[in-house]
């Protein structure tokens, strides 16, 4: 089995890149629709209500979003809570799956959270700062939050020293497929 991680900055278009990777042949282990998965959970909201003071479940998320960028101990603490349940759902992902020729990982943080080791190959996507805010706030969320989160990653240059493929996605779609194309053959 070849374990392949996808990361890159945020709103960089892994997702994308994850999905052309994979074609309908290869499953791919999405860490932040993990991530949403456990915003669901009576766990994760009786947890972070408790730890980082939020007083009711409505709008979780966006009360998260509001203690996580006035102080920045609040997003470690978020982070011990969530982190431990992705590794998790990550081993379940891949014992699920032992008998895949290849297994696709889109993990934003994959760098930070030193994760290098658990895969074959590193594919990073890279996209210019503006494309990348473009992107997110085509999804309706806030420039705010973007340079936030932009923030708390590593620069490109950082996570490329630990890639071994990098793909730009500044371009067209057909550009992006064409330069995964490129790293799929040198796979």
């Amino acid at each position: 089995m070849v374990k392949i991680g996808i990361t890159g900055l945020i709103a960089s278009g892994k997702t994308t890149a994850a999905k052309i990777i994979a074609g309908n042949k290869y499953p791919i282990f999405n860490a932040d629709y993990e991530v949403s998965k456990i915003y669901k959970t009576s766990y994760f909201r009786k947890t972070v209500k408790k730890k980082l003071g939020i007083n009711n479940s409505n709008n979780l998320k966006k009360k998260i979003k509001k203690v996580i960028t006035k102080k920045k101990a609040n997003l470690k603490t978020l982070e011990k809570i969530i982190h431990p349940i992705v590794r998790k759902n990550l081993k379940k992902f891949i014992k699920k799956n032992k008998k895949q020729k290849i297994l696709i990982f889109e993990i934003p943080l994959l760098i930070e959270s030193k994760l290098m080791k658990n895969f074959d190959k590193i594919i990073f996507v890279n996209s210019q700062k503006k494309n990348r805010l473009k992107r997110y706030l085509m999804r309706g969320k806030s420039k705010e939050i973007f340079n936030f989160l932009n923030k708390r990653q590593l620069p490109s240059a950082k996570k490329i020293k630990f890639s071994d493929y990098v793909i730009n996605n500044d371009k067209t779609l057909k550009f992006l497929k064409k330069n995964i194309k490129d790293v799929i053959s040198s796979l």
